[in-house]
């Protein structure tokens, strides 16, 4: 073993170390002397040789790794896990502490005159270990609590404006708790009072249901009575109407002989009768009260009368005219003139973007319901919601007349084919007649029983055709001034009416989903379209009056074959309402108004659609010119717009 001789410390720096060798006497040999065990060793194990010092803990570690080799190569042993990294402490000494003091507190001066003494009296040996060694815990667990300290102060502080803050909430939350509670008490109570309320109207509505199940039938009742007695005034009428005819008639014969009779003083007959009638010997009971009467007034007539004189025809056997003012109706001919015409069909689908928006007018003050296009003039007549209807002349838009009579919003209009009268409908259950050349109202129709939604012209002029919510289109005389037909079929309003030009054929199209066609003669339904499975708000023919054009409330339109009475294609332009569907004269194109502001144009042969976008509101009502150069709609936003 190697020893060291020197000085000891605190000697002074002149003086040197040095190691020098030594050996330790004995016999070499002695170790025979000593008894060794033998460590037996197995043959799969090699041989593990140490150099150097020996060690007890370095052997047995040493054997404990080499079991555990043999046990993980038997596989009973898992490897050890690899040890985690460890951080050491090192505490801090006293010269390091008090630099970084003097660092913390800038005192840069204080730091050089301390590391130049430090180092100086460290040189010389005049510090003992004690004075180099590490700073005592306490000063550093005494930064550490003030350190901590401070953190403390800091996270009171912040907790203390955090329970302020959750105070606050809290207060401000239990109010709103409390207005809650409180609104939902108050809304409980009204429900219970509402419940209560809905209980009693409950009983009061079934405490009526009888009584509105009796008045129903009541009404029934008087509407069937009220029916049958119009029927009965109406034959009444006509019964009067021909007693009178056939008065005068017995008045005028009697006139004319009494030139061949001669009467003598006191009222005595002088002379011979060719033939003396005899009175009737009773009363025909079939005859009302009015004939009965005029059946006695004939007979005292008759027993007065002077030799010669003619016996009138007995009245049961008088055939004259019902109504002798009414309009004897034209031959149906079949033969429309319009089908000889040669009209190019309507170019502008082929443009990108189809028509163009040229002319905007403020029409009215409400919504504009309906228009009609003069026949010959370039003039355009519109009815509105604020029941009135104007005459505007087109494309300038300058008014010209302006007609007010109807107490209800208007619905519809139609011109004569000459030009010179109008009809108009209206909410009040009219239709109006009016005529330019007198510049009034010449005949209002007031039997609907409900509001009236469209009128339509004969091509004869004498004739005008109107459709009701009462389930019911008519037929108006002009020259008689009645109702001539009245057709009924439909079973929910009739929405549309339309005269076939040159015809006696009335198309309707009605809110029960069907489309029928009429003869206005005979007020008997010819055929009946079926498909539509919406209301149908609009039936139209074309200008050759081949093809009738239906469209409903779900914007689904249908073609229909008039000669071969069968569907032609259907076209949905939907989902939104057409309101009206207008023909071109070239019957290629399809004008349809439509409920979301826009107007469809649809191109007949190929289906295709185009939208004109401008109205602001619902498109009521669209109408075609006479060569179809440009085309009118009318909107609920209260303007006529031109587009060509």
């Amino acid at each position: 073993m190697a020893t060291s001789v020197g000085a000891a410390a605190g000697e002074r720096e002149d003086e040197a170390y040095f190691l020098e060798p030594a050996t330790i006497p004995g016999d070499p040999e002695s170790d025979n002397e000593i008894a060794y065990e033998e460590v037996h060793i197995d043959d799969d194990e090699a041989l593990i040789q140490y150099e150097g010092d020996e060690d007890l803990n370095v052997a047995v570690q040493i054997l404990k790794e080499a079991s555990a080799d043999k046990d993980i190569q038997k596989g009973s042993l898992t490897p050890p896990p690899i040890p985690e990294a460890t951080l050491t402490y090192r505490p801090e000494v006293v010269d390091d502490f008090v630099r970084n003091f003097l660092v913390k507190n800038n005192m840069w001066r204080t730091l050089d005159c301390f590391q130049h003494e430090w180092y100086e009296l460290k040189h010389k040996g005049k510090l003992s270990s004690s004075d180099m060694g590490t700073v005592p815990d306490v000063y550093v667990k005494n930064s550490q609590l003030d350190h901590e300290n401070q953190y403390l102060k800091q996270e009171l502080e912040r907790f203390k404006a955090a329970a302020s803050g959750a105070k606050d909430h809290f207060i401000k939350m239990r109010k709103e708790r409390d207005f809650h509670r409180m609104h939902h008490r108050r809304v409980v109570q009204e429900k219970n009072s509402l419940i209560d309320n809905l209980a009693k109207l409950r009983k009061h509505y079934d405490s009526y249901e009888p009584a509105l199940q009796h008045l129903k039938k009541k009404y029934e009742v008087a509407m069937r009575e009220k029916m049958l007695s119009k029927l009965e005034r109406d034959r009444a009428l006509g019964q009067v109407s021909g007693l009178q005819a056939t008065l005068k008639s017995v008045n005028n014969i009697r006139s004319e002989s009494q030139t061949n009779f001669t009467f003598a003083e006191g009222g005595k007959i002088t002379g011979k009768l060719s033939r003396t009638p005899e009175a009737p010997s009773r009363v025909d009971s079939t005859l009302g009260g009015t004939q009965q009467r005029l059946y006695e007034a004939r007979r005292s007539d008759l027993a007065n009368a002077k030799p010669n004189t003619l016996d009138p025809m007995d009245v049961t056997n008088i055939k004259l005219p019902r109504h002798t003012e009414d309009t004897v109706w034209p031959k149906d001919k079949g033969v429309n003139p319009d089908l000889s015409k040669v009209i190019p069909p309507c170019a502008h689908l082929t443009r990108v973007g189809g028509f163009r928006l040229t002319h905007t007018f403020q029409a009215h003050d409400l919504a504009v319901s309906s228009m009609a296009l003069h026949p010959k003039e370039d003039m355009l007549v519109t009815t509105s919601d604020d029941r009135k209807w104007k005459m505007w002349q087109i494309p300038t838009g300058e008014i010209v007349m302006t007609g007010e009579g109807h107490t209800e919003w208007l619905s519809g209009c139609d011109f004569s084919y000459d030009g010179e009268r109008l009809a108009t409908s209206s909410g009040d259950s009219t239709v109006k007649m009016w005529s330019f050349e007198e510049g009034r109202c010449i005949h209002t129709f007031a039997e609907h029983q409900f509001a009236v939604w469209s009128v339509s012209y004969h091509h004869s002029g004498h004739f005008v055709a109107s459709s009701s919510v009462d389930n019911t289109a008519k037929v108006w005389d002009l020259n008689s001034l009645r109702c001539r037909q009245t057709l009924r079929g439909h079973t929910d309003s009739v929405n549309s009416v339309e005269f076939l030009r040159y015809s006696n054929t009335v198309c309707t199209s009605s809110a029960d989903k069907t489309v029928s066609l009429w003869d206005a003669r005979t007020a008997l339904c010819a055929q009946t379209f079926y498909g539509h499975v919406h209301s149908v708000n609009d039936a139209v023919f074309n200008i050759r009056g081949e093809t009738i054009a239906s469209c409903d409330s779900y914007g689904i339109v249908k073609l229909w074959d008039v000669r071969t009475v069968s569907p032609i294609k259907t076209i949905d332009v939907g989902p939104y309402p057409c309101n009206k569907a207008a023909f071109d004269p070239g019957c290629s194109v399809l004008s349809l108004s439509s409920s979301d502001g826009t107007i469809k144009m649809v191109d007949i042969s190929t289906d295709k659609v185009l939208n004109l976008s401008g109205h602001e509101d619902t498109v009521q009502t669209c109408v075609f010119s006479r060569e179809g150069d440009y085309l009118l709609t009318g909107s609920s936003d209260c303007t006529v717009r031109i587009w060509s």
